[in-house]
């Protein structure tokens, strides 16, 4: 039998519909029933490996772990990963596809709503119900005929549909009437209620709010949900980046810089040091922001050359330079890493084209290469610490290969699933990364670096050294990770409590 799917839908962007379907998919987990996430069409550059080398956003990684599952590429067909304003790379059940401007990417809708239908498809064959997420608004007139993951995907599942909006921004009501009236009749009659997310304060004082909505629309507002502070899991959009634009660095902490780049990607490398109590971590967009680092963290990039040209145009190449000389830690991540290198050079166009030189902070020269890498990972570190063994997992994405000269690797590397992705066998000894003399200079292709407690604590404290402060045990940062480990329970949790959830039930239970 074919699943039973219920779309979240949203009144617009960053309305919280990544996270309210997660919260969806472990409810439903909970209740007995077999359910996995799907999002036909996805625009972000946070991505995840799956077990088997592909790709596919990070918010349906989360969503597949709250369904206890391992993610798959039919969760996500389609990721468009913007390298510029006017193009983006797109991957394809998983794989890289092609590189696309809008109006050309558009030509071929009916290609890709093939891949769609067959990634759907497939899914909906092996669950009881599938829990969709839109993207963007739920009405968004100049590209419904083209659109993918809205109401394409709604009636390819024959889906009942809830709407999001967002109280925080302001004009929740103009959001939930005004998408509501642009809905065709058929599309109306799909939704089953509203949602209310990110409200602030005493709930009560919207009760009204509530009635007004109701009495309008003829339709139930199932909860209002309040913003959960504190709540660590990964999103698909860099929302949270401007909450930390302004940390403040303090003497007894280990202050941390991360380079704020136009296409940063993969963001959530940071969310666990975060989280730590003696780190602050400061999303850096000009030279005196980088004022009382203790490290300077270059991160992962959808467009490494004009990242790197904007990287100087700033001054911040220059700062980051005088940083590295006075004995300063910097640290690259995958385009990062590419960065501090000699040279970049791109001979087959796969960003821009041409040669452009690096840092020149680790003596290694990049060449990027069509054929992109993506494996999930484990490796043992050479770098901090080497005599204790300490083990890193994460996964690799990118597009080229870094080497150089007589440089010492950061990590020795195999692959977590023999046969799977770019690095099939375990017994082919790789190595990653390269680390300067000093040991103070390193970058990795190794995104989810920090994400395992052992390592992320072992760096942190060899700062701590620097600084004379004491360490702090490895249990603190194992309590970090314990804690992200069940935050998914806690968010299921909370909306639990602020949600009526029956309708959500019925639409995806089997007789409806």
């Amino acid at each position: 039998m074919k699943a039973r799917a219920l779309a979240v839908l949203g009144t617009g962007s960053d309305v919280g519909k990544s996270l309210i379907t997660a919260g969806l998919c472990r409810l439903f987990l909970r209740a007995g029933i077999r359910v996995a996430p799907f999002k036909a069409q996805n625009m972000s550059n946070n991505s995840f490996v799956t077990p088997d080398g592909k790709e596919i956003g990070r918010a349906q990684a989360l969503q597949a772990q709250a369904c206890g599952l391992a993610p798959d590429a039919d969760m996500n067909p389609i990721l468009m990963k913007p390298d510029s304003d006017r193009s983006a790379q797109i991957v394809v059940q998983g794989t890289v596809w092609g590189k696309a401007e809008a109006r050309s990417y558009f030509e071929q809708r009916a290609v890709l709503a093939e891949r769609v239908r067959e990634s759907y498809e497939r899914l909906a064959s092996q669950y009881d119900a599938i829990v969709i997420e839109g993207a963007g608004s739920a009405a968004e007139m100049n590209l419904k005929d083209r659109d993918l993951a809205n109401w394409s995907a709604v009636e390819l599942a024959d889906a009942r549909v809830v709407l999001v909006a967002d109280i925080d921004r302001g004009g929740v009501f103009a959001q939930v009437i005004g998408t509501l009236d642009l809905l065709a009749p058929h599309e109306r009659e799909r939704v089953v209620g509203i949602v209310i997310n990110k409200f602030r304060g005493d709930a009560t004082l919207f009760d009204d709010g509530v009635k007004f909505i109701e009495q309008r629309t003829g339709l139930p507002v199932l909860g209002v949900v309040p913003m959960l502070r504190g709540l660590a899991l990964d999103q698909e959009d860099a929302v949270d980046i401007e909450r930390h634009r302004h940390a403040a660095f303090a003497r007894d902490r280990v202050n941390i810089a991360v380079v704020l780049l136009p296409r940063m990607s993969n963001f959530t490398d940071f969310n666990q040091l975060i989280a730590e109590p003696d780190a602050v971590v400061r999303y850096a967009a000009a030279p005196a922001d980088l004022d009382g680092a203790d490290v300077i963290v270059i991160p992962g990039s959808k467009n490494t050359i004009d990242d790197l040209r904007y990287v100087r145009q700033s001054g911040m190449a220059e700062a980051i330079g005088r940083y590295a000389r006075g004995g300063g830690e910097v640290v690259g991540i995958c385009g990062g890493y590419q960065m501090l290198g000699q040279r970049i050079a791109d001979p087959e166009g796969v960003e821009a084209g041409g040669e452009i030189d690096g840092l020149g902070l680790l003596d290694v020269v990049t060449h990027l290469a069509r054929t992109k890498v993506t494996q999930l990972v484990e490796a043992e570190s050479l770098v901090i610490e080497p005599n204790r063994h300490l083990t890193v997992q994460g996964y690799f994405i990118h597009m080229g290969e870094t080497a150089g000269r007589d440089m010492r690797p950061c990590f020795h590397v195999c692959p977590l699933n023999p046969g799977g992705g770019q690095l099939a066998d375990r017994d082919v000894e790789r190595f990653d990364g390269a680390v300067s003399e000093s040991g103070l200079i390193w970058g990795t292709y190794l995104h989810g670096v920090f994400d395992l407690p052992e390592f992320r604590r072992a760096w942190i404290n060899r700062i701590r050294n620097r600084k004379a402060l004491a360490p702090l045990a490895d249990t603190v940062s194992q309590g970090i990770s314990h804690s992200f480990d069940g935050q998914l329970d806690t968010w299921a949790d909370h909306l639990q409590s602020h949600l009526t959830l029956a309708p959500l039930l019925r639409a995806v239970s089997a007789r409806r």
